[in-house]
């Protein structure tokens, strides 16, 4: 019934499972890819022509995590999988970025690329496993894919690249700062396409090692894909490249020399403006049936893409008059929102980013419910890219793929020098709203959150900076890297290479390439070229500020944190949450305590947090003999007086330690509800608590000597 084909290998200390013709036949290509215990299932549809005037290519990417995999029911009402989570999202781009690329020029039918998470063993990352099943279910559907590809996860510990580290390895790197990458390489059989990663200041040189280690390390599984398809594989699909040679010696010989003037224009909006009044020229010197052509819009792209890669090969200026290596000019202010806790405005050239820090308190933290596990997040990045960003009328709503995708390239960038929870308590979150946009406005958030942050007081480990390359690579091999790429050079060009990092090393590179792939050569060059790029962006940074400032601001709240023994944490709760509540209401500070006996005590006012700290301290703390302390009489008896002098800890007062002369009764002296000063003079046997009054001096609390009681 089954014409089952399976293939497998051992790939480092798992065995890697390629299996097809079992399940969901009648796609056009399905694959399960199973590492130790984690499978994916990637199935692959596509139209067999594409839609009347489409001009692009519309592949879409869907990678879904069901709970079953790892034996749980999901949270919430419907108990059912919903949106996709940020991971989800996250995935879907992972897998799309190498895959893209490789179809073939000009084909535009629908592509539809499903990977559902089957099983999940909580060691192997499902990512890496339906990177690759989708490569395996695309070379084998037929569909005009110039594969395969595969991916793997690479980590670095004591200067020894890991091949696909353990998902609790690579959780968090600040929790285990040993671990110092978390690295995700995509590749062909003889070039790199994708690389996603987050650092923990590595060098150029280290970082370019853990690339060439992990596209070393996918070869065997490219063979495998290879092995797979020539079993299993459907046949190809007809389809032949349009042919429109006749359609663009028209738009050029109509338009090239407009089009180059326009291209000269520095400024953007002006230039924007100037191609398409190049492009109606164009049009109305074309017949109906060149108009009618889809590949019109191809035309022109290719007639721009010629002009603007034409010029840099041949070492002339870019398009705003600047050479390869030169950043745009960058202006950078901090503390520029009077209510917020930290704010920035980092603009470069027409690249403009404000970013907001707030900080909270551990009730603020994300919870976040995974596949693997639920855990909480204490920083928080959030990125906003507006329509009005780039002069557009658009969709203005929830964010999308791409505003989560270049949110956390931010996040990944940043979390490297944050300091430790136990050294700062707080929940951070940054907001960056992009407000002007002409290239990477992925690293103005990066060198903004890192400014917004130090004016917030975040003691951050160093600044971090970041800069988007871009390559013109042609056909006879010529390439010219730039730094700092504009929108027009990134729409036009064959690379998309972002490194942030501090002023020792990196902290995030993601690289997105147009081609089949780079040379380690030109990815070394555009390494170096960006360290250079991104150590001008820091000293232009430090302008505005060089460190964290030493006070919050006056709205920001303060976090005392206090250790308590584990079996005082029922006392300090309370029967149904009473005592804190009442610690709450009294103090006005919010109140948080974990299951280790740590508290927080968070307010914007220093009394109120004093106030609660002080209750919990008389809960938990033991009193000291020899110490003095202020209290209330509570109850007159005929032998003496009970005093409440530490938190709820009542103790007597012996009529004999009322006063030095004797007394016929405590009230001779002394009244309920009076305050008096106390010295703890010990424990009886039975434990309870022995007070003096006559060894303090109940005007000004001090201890009165021997000699001076004598006297």
């Amino acid at each position: 019934m089954f014409n089952v084909t399976k293939k497998s290998m051992q790939w480092g200390e798992e065995t890697l499972t390629l299996e097809t013709g079992k399940v969901a036949r009648q796609a056009d290509g399905s694959v399960i890819a199973t590492l130790g215990e984690t499978s994916v299932m990637a199935n692959v549809t596509f139209a067999k022509s594409a839609k009347p005037g489409q001009d692009f290519f519309p592949l879409t990417v869907h990678y879904n995590e069901k709970y079953y995999a790892a034996g749980k029911i999901p949270g919430g009402f419907f108990k059912r999988e919903a949106r996709p989570t940020e991971k989800e999202t996250l995935t879907s781009r992972l897998i799309d970025r190498p895959i893209r690329p490789l179809f073939v020029s000009g084909f535009k039918n629908e592509v539809l690329v499903i990977c559902t998470v089957l099983s999940h063993d909580l060691v192997n990352d499902p990512d890496v496993v339906a990177m690759i099943a989708a490569s395996a279910a695309l070379t084998i559907s037929g569909a005009p894919f110039m594969g395969p590809i595969a991916g793997c996860r690479v980590g670095f510990v004591d200067g020894e690249y890991i091949l696909n580290p353990e998902i609790d390895d690579m959780q968090n790197l600040r929790t285990a700062p040993e671990q110092r990458l978390d690295l995700v390489v995509a590749g062909t059989k003889d070039a790199v396409m994708m690389v996603e990663s987050e650092a923990y200041e590595l060098s150029e040189a280290e970082m370019l090692g853990a690339v060439k280690f992990g596209h070393e390390a996918i070869q065997p599984v490219i063979d495998l894909i290879i092995s797979l398809a020539e079993d299993a594989a459907k046949e190809p699909f007809d389809f032949q490249a349009p042919d429109y040679s006749d359609l663009y010696a028209a738009v050029k010989a109509a338009g090239e020399t407009q089009m180059r003037a326009a291209f000269a224009i520095r400024d953007k909006q002006e230039r924007t403006t100037a191609i398409s009044a190049a492009r109606a020229a164009v049009k109305a010197t074309l017949s109906e049936e060149q108009l009618a052509d889809e590949n019109l819009g191809s035309a022109f792209k290719k007639l721009e893409s010629s002009i603007l890669r034409g010029d840099i090969i041949s070492g002339g200026a870019r398009i705003d008059g600047r050479d390869h290596k030169t950043v745009r000019p960058i202006q950078s202010e901090v503390g520029i929102l009077p209510r917020t806790h930290g704010s920035a405005l980092f603009t470069r050239g027409e690249t403009q980013g404000l970013v907001v820090t707030t900080l909270g308190t551990g009730d603020d933290e994300q919870m976040i419910d995974a596949l693997h596990g639920t855990f909480r997040s204490n920083f928080l990045l959030h990125y906003n890219f507006p329509p009005y960003s780039v002069g557009e009328v658009g969709r203005f709503g929830p964010p999308g793929r791409r505003e989560i995708g270049h949110g956390k390239l931010a996040w990944r960038a940043l979390q490297a020098v944050l300091p430790a929870a136990t050294d700062f308590p707080y929940t951070i979150r940054l907001v960056s709203e992009i407000t002007e946009s002409n290239g990477s406005s992925s690293m103005a958030s990066v060198c903004g959150g890192s400014l917004s942050m130090m004016d917030a007081g975040v003691p951050l480990k160093s600044p971090v900076a970041g800069v988007a390359m871009g390559l013109i690579l042609e056909e006879d091999g010529q390439y010219a890297v730039l730094t700092d790429i504009l929108g027009d050079e990134d729409h036009l060009g064959d690379m998309d290479f972002k490194v942030a990092g501090t002023e020792n090393g990196i902290t995030s590179l993601q690289m997105d390439i147009k081609v089949a792939g780079i040379t380690p050569e030109i990815m070394e060059q555009a390494l170096a070229q960006a360290k250079d790029g991104r150590l001008h962006i820091l000293g232009e940074m430090a302008n505005a500020l060089t460190e964290g400032r030493q006070e919050f601001s006056a709205h920001a709240p303060r976090i005392e944190t206090m250790q308590v023994p584990t079996d005082k944490i029922r006392e300090v709760i309370g029967s149904g949450g009473k005592v804190i509540r009442e610690i709450v209401e009294v103090s006005g500070a919010k109140v948080d305590i974990n299951d280790d006996g740590i508290i927080k005590i968070a307010s914007a006012n220093a009394d109120s947090i004093k106030k609660a700290y002080d209750m919990i301290y008389s809960i938990v703390a033991e009193p000291e003999s020899g110490k003095i302390y202020k209290g209330k009489v509570v109850k007159i008896v005929d032998f003496g007086a009970f005093v409440n002098f530490f938190g709820k800890r009542d103790g007597l007062v012996h009529v004999s330690q009322i006063k030095p002369e004797r007394l016929n009764h405590p009230s001779d002296a002394l009244k309920e509800g009076q305050e008096v000063w106390v010295k703890l003079l010990g424990f009886d046997d039975r434990g309870k608590v022995r007070l003096s009054m006559k060894e303090v001096d109940q005007t000004s609390g001090e201890e009165i000597k021997a000699d001076e009681a004598a006297e």
